[in-house]
């Protein structure tokens, strides 16, 4: 995602009607577009890891094919949504919706619209918010643990600690976010640890309440850009 929150496509198709009509639509929805003539140099505009839809013209299915492999391959945090554009009206394993040709604006429109919602879901869920905030937590043995958040989000949290965390811990603390009114309580545990007493987490209990001020301080930090056109 680009840096003023609008999401980026690349469009794989050397098609201009494909391409002339996608990009009207992908404009509508304030979705950044780059363009690639064939699926062989696609790769590595994607490996810069930028891209959040990458749109595949079928046109050369062995080529295409192969890509969408290597998408799917990738060790990245989330994968990219793919729309396949196809002549046939067949399902192609690994992209999530089909577009058929020739494609109309209409058309176009109807089936991006469909992947925006699952690509701003799928941001929400990995997205991460700096807080660098100490805090004094609780582990099962009723230690007191200092640790640093250091980031927050849907799926997660992120902790540095002096002493060396293991994977498995779980800790207990409460946690002003920056901005917030209230503060929430926590349960995490370490699912990773690094060097530098760097781990990551996942969420095992927050009372209903605090899921409810934690959610709404992340609405607030996810901040899209708005599509120009409603849905």
């Amino acid at each position: 995602m680009t840096p003023d929150m609008a999401f980026e496509c690349l469009i794989v198709s050397r098609d201009p009607e494909v391409v002339c009509t996608l990009n009207h639509v992908l404009d509508n929805l304030s979705i950044r577009t780059n363009l690639c003539l064939t699926p062989d140099g696609a790769l590595n505009v994607l490996q810069q890891g930028n891209t959040d839809l990458v749109v595949i013209d079928w046109e050369d299915d062995h080529s295409a094919a192969e890509l969408l492999r290597q998408i799917q391959k990738c060790d990245v945090v989330h994968k990219q949504t793919v729309v396949a554009v196809s002549s046939n009206d067949r399902r192609i394993p690994g992209a999530h919706v089909v577009l058929t040709k020739p494609v109309t604006a209409e058309r176009g429109a109807d089936s991006i619209k469909t992947v925006y919602s699952r690509m701003v879901q799928d941001h929400r869920r990995h997205a991460r918010y700096a807080v660098m905030t100490p805090v004094l937590a609780t582990d099962r043995k009723n230690r007191l643990v200092p640790i640093t958040v250091t980031n927050i989000g849907d799926g997660g949290i992120g902790l540095s600690a002096r002493e060396q965390l293991t994977v498995g811990d779980v800790l207990s603390f409460r946690i002003l976010l920056p901005d917030a009114n209230k503060a929430i309580c926590v349960e995490a545990r370490v699912l990773w640890t690094r060097e530098y007493g760097t781990a990551g987490c996942e969420f095992v209990r927050i009372p209903p309440a605090d899921v409810d001020v934690l959610h709404a301080w992340l609405k607030a930090k996810c901040q899209l850009k708005k599509p120009l056109v409603g849905f």
